[in-house]
């Protein structure tokens, strides 16, 4: 077993300290020793007056300035033998001397020795030095430690990675799916690697660049890609490094950062996460922070300030641009916001084409198929789907990714975990008469997204699923749509209203019915879509990507907000009631898709369609839906 040096040393030095000490103290305190001569007895003063008058002492030999004596006597109780006996004299006997020279006793008196003094003067000076040496190394050891006691002088210090030539091992063309904002950055590679193109015509270089986006779109990889292709230095920290629980430490870190950063201009700065340190001054309850608001001045102040700053670039990430301090985000410090939204279908291709490309895929799998069956999906949540999809390849012990493994992994991703199959109860019986109800509005109501795929297949928290899928594409969305989208919400629960009664109700349309009050309040007070008129009578309910309000107050007054509760209730109500016309008009197919649910668990959406068009006309739906 190997011993570190440091654990022999911590348990060494305390044990020699004490010893030194003791041994020390044990010589130092014996004089008699220390002159050769061996007094195991102690005789006392009045007892070796009766001796030297009895005439039995034959020797003195005094130490210690006179204050101990070894004297040696002959003991009559041990047959007369010569003993050696040890003495403390009074400090006043002048008449001692006169009686011993009477007596004829041989006297020597030996100097006061200076070895106490000198191992005195040693153990007070060696316990410091090992002391010291201890905690040079405890020290020595601590500062390897990042926030260790060995660098409390470099609180003030930059933490910013640096690397010289950034190595990411990322270029543009591992980033897909989010071409535009790729052309607003390819101009700041071109800025440091050719700036005389742009100076030559007047143009200055930006002085920063703020990447906007949801989480997982790509920011902090677009990041990469700049450092990757630019080859200038690059240093990268992120905006909470800057903020400590001491005051001042965030500013001397920035000044810090900038200095280094001027010292290797052209260079590149990326602040990951700048809200954290570029809130605005002063909006929080009861008054901001000092140190944070410190520490954003003189962001600031090195940005675009008195002096300024060359050749230096700064690039920042967020997913919270509406907190941010609106000095920040002017032009000459953030010249550039570049918007970094989540792909469409032609980006989700090229995103899944990228990472695709270290993936073993069967032949039979469509990269388009895969991109239509996921609208909405971030270039994380992508890469995240092929490597779920990957995992339950190799579980399955399969040696290529088929598109079951993605369908799998699709809703895994979306719903969660795949649980126990129902067994055939009245429980399974309803959930079924539930999702097929949700699929049967879906697919016959004309402005509603077509049904992908009906499962009684448990997913998190939800007994059974129906999938739609969404036309992405179409940014705008028109009142019918709306309307559509109610009713199908609706369908679960009319389907049990009408097969089971309304006393057999369940609690599982209550996702359900939160979807639908959210879509009617919309239509009423933000897209005018209702009796009161084209008026726009709340703000935008959640703030921009993550951020959100600390309160909210009416902009309506109460007689408004009654004839707003009328309105939500009326277009609830009138998807609700054509649910229940379309499941109470399409009974027999109903029953049929039920019984068929319950025995496969899962149909996906064109075997329901051609079902279904057995009994009644399926009206067309302008959409491409992918058979996965």
């Amino acid at each position: 077993m190997k011993i570190s040096w440091r654990i022999v040393l911590l348990w060494t030095l305390p044990a020699l300290v004490i010893g030194f000490f003791l041994w020390q103290g044990a010589f130092a305190s014996n004089p008699a020793e220390m002159g050769g001569n061996t007094a195991s007895t102690r005789m006392t003063y009045g007892r070796f007056l009766e001796y030297l008058d009895a005439g039995r002492v034959t020797s003195v030999d005094l130490y210690e300035g006179g204050r101990t004596a070894i004297v040696q006597a002959v003991d009559p109780q041990l047959d007369n033998r010569v003993q050696n006996l040890r003495v403390d004299l009074p400090t006043k006997a002048p008449e001692l001397i006169e009686k011993l020279r009477k007596a004829n006793v041989r006297l020597e008196s030996h100097p006061i020795r200076n070895d106490g003094a000198l191992w005195g003067l040693l153990g007070n000076l060696i316990f410091p030095v090992l002391l010291i040496g201890a905690l040079f190394l405890l020290f020595r050891r601590s500062s390897n430690i990042p926030g260790g006691p060995g660098q409390a002088m470099n609180f003030g210090k930059s933490r910013a990675r640096f690397q010289m030539e950034a190595k990411t091992g990322v270029k543009f063309d591992d980033v897909a799916g989010i071409e535009e904002a790729k052309e607003e950055l390819q101009e700041v590679v071109t800025f440091l690697k050719q700036p005389e193109r742009f100076t030559a015509v007047g143009a200055r270089i930006p002085k920063g660049v703020l990447l906007v986006g949801p989480p997982g779109t790509g920011k902090t990889l677009l990041a990469k890609a700049i450092a990757g292709e630019a080859g200038v230095p690059f240093f990268s920290i992120s905006g909470s490094e800057f903020v400590e629980m001491f005051v001042g430490v965030g500013a001397s870190r920035v000044r810090d950062l900038f200095k280094k950063a001027k010292e290797n201009a052209p260079c590149l700065i990326f602040i990951d996460e700048i809200d954290a340190v570029g809130r605005q001054r002063g909006a929080g309850i009861g008054g901001g922070n000092d140190e944070r608001e410190q520490t954003l001045n003189q962001l600031l102040t090195e940005m675009d300030g008195f002096e300024g700053n060359t050749g230096i670039i700064i690039i920042a990430a967020t997913n919270r641009p509406d907190v941010l301090d609106a000095a920040l985000l002017r032009p000459g410090r953030f010249d550039r916001q570049v918007i970094v939204d989540a792909p469409d279908l032609k980006g989700r291709i090229g995103v899944l084409e990228v990472h695709a490309r270290n993936k073993k895929l069967a032949p039979e799998v469509s990269i388009e198929a895969i991109a239509r069956r996921t609208p909405g999906f971030t270039g994380a949540d992508l890469a995240n789907l092929l490597n779920e999809a990957a995992i339950l390849t190799a579980r399955r012990r399969k040696e290529a990714i088929t598109m079951h493994e993605i369908d799998d992994a699709v809703d895994r991703v979306i719903a969660g975990m795949e649980g126990t199959p129902l067994v055939d109860s009245k429980t399974k019986r309803l959930i079924a008469y539930h999702e097929v109800g949700h699929a049967i509005v879906g697919t016959l109501v004309k402005d509603h997204d077509p049904v992908q795929k009906v499962t009684l297949i448990p997913r998190g928290q939800a007994r059974g699923l129906t999938w739609f899928v969404p036309d992405e594409e179409q940014g705008l969305v028109t009142r019918s749509q709306l309307i559509a989208r109610i009713a199908g919400a609706l369908g679960g629960r009319a389907a049990e209203e009408e097969i089971f009664g309304h006393d057999e109700v369940t609690t599982g349309a209550g996702g359900d019915l939160q979807q639908v009050a959210e879509m009617a309040r919309q239509m009423v007070t933000r897209y005018g879509m209702s009796d009161l008129g084209p008026l726009s009578l709340e703000g935008q309910g959640g703030e921009v990507f993550l951020g959100g309000g600390l309160m909210n107050r009416a902009e309506y007054s109460e007689e408004i907000a009654t004839r707003i509760d009328a309105q939500i209730r009326e277009i609830a109500e009138r998807g609700h009631q054509l649910a229940r016309k379309i499941i109470r008009e399409n009974r027999e197919v109903i029953d049929r898709l039920v019984d068929l649910l319950i025995e496969k668990e899962t149909i996906d959406g064109e075997e329901f369609r051609q079902i279904v068009a057995e009994y009644t006309e399926v009206p067309e739906k302008d959409q491409f839906v992918p058979q996965l």
